[in-house]
């Protein structure tokens, strides 16, 4: 199974509070930085469950980007695209099980459909982050990379990413895609609407609901749940339901979004 991922390599700082934050006062917490962003979540996941993974994706020209590309990379990942501008970083902020996000983009919006080489698609699967469709010129990027895998009979599968940012013009770009496979949380897919294609549904702890089947979540430790569609997805593309389970609860077992 070879698994090509388009979207974001950034630079992902975890915070893990041991109690809530106060205004203007410090908090104990637990932290760690490695690489992160959706595509490449996916891609290292991909890696790690023994399959070809490569991302394909714009990073910043420093040292951000340096390392993010050396840590992806050492993961068995096949890193493509160009480096240019300034890496991107995301916070997440861990506590009670839940996490909340903040994120600067850096460069990565900026890959254009002129900067893909198409043996980058040559795959059995694109994996297309739906952040990668909020933004000009990421969003035709994306749009000529489905057309490229297409070309080499790939499936093509999305992940709608969040909800308040679906809009007319995101369902046009996603429908332009032309998805087999559209992963989303529940309020996403009641967000998007009617869409011919297979839904994947996550529901956090109370597992996945795929074609309409519920499927119940593995039981376990959550440390941490950033990352854990992510590694679902990885799990489902390349092995179905219960693989895809697994590599969830292995996710939310530890900290940060990477395995």
């Amino acid at each position: 199974m070879r698994v090509t991922t388009l979207g974001d390599l950034l630079l992902d700082v975890v915070v893990r509070l041991e109690a809530e934050l106060i205004p203007g006062d410090d908090r104990p917490a637990l932290t760690r930085v490695a690489a992160g962003g959706q595509a490449a979540n996916v891609a290292a996941w991909v890696a790690a469950l023994g399959e070809s993974a490569r991302f394909v994706g714009k990073r910043g020209a420093d040292p951000a980007g340096e390392l993010v590309t050396r840590e992806l990379a050492g993961r068995g990942v096949e890193v493509c695209g160009p480096a240019a501008g300034r890496t991107g970083v995301v916070v997440s902020i861990a506590a009670a099980g839940e996490r909340t996000m903040a994120s600067d983009r850096g460069s990565a919006p900026d890959l254009s459909a002129t900067e893909l080489e198409p043996p980058w698609f040559d795959c059995d699967v694109l994996h297309v982050a739906g952040y990668s469709l909020h933004r000009e010129p990421l969003a035709s990027a994306s749009t000529r990379a489905a057309e490229l895998a297409r070309d080499r009979d790939a499936r093509v599968s999305v992940d709608l990413s969040t909800w308040s940012a679906i809009d007319d013009a995101f369902r046009e770009r996603v429908r332009a895609l032309r998805p087999d496979v559209v992963f989303a949380g529940e309020r996403e897919r009641d967000a998007f609407g009617a869409l011919a294609t297979e839904w994947i549904v996550k529901r956090g702890a109370a597992g996945v609901v795929v074609d309409e089947i519920e499927h119940a979540a593995r039981d376990g430790d959550v440390v941490d749940t950033t990352g854990a569609g992510d590694a679902f997805a990885a799990g489902y593309l390349v092995g179905g339901v219960t693989l895809g389970l697994d590599a969830a609860a292995r996710c939310c077992s530890q900290l940060g979004a990477m395995p």
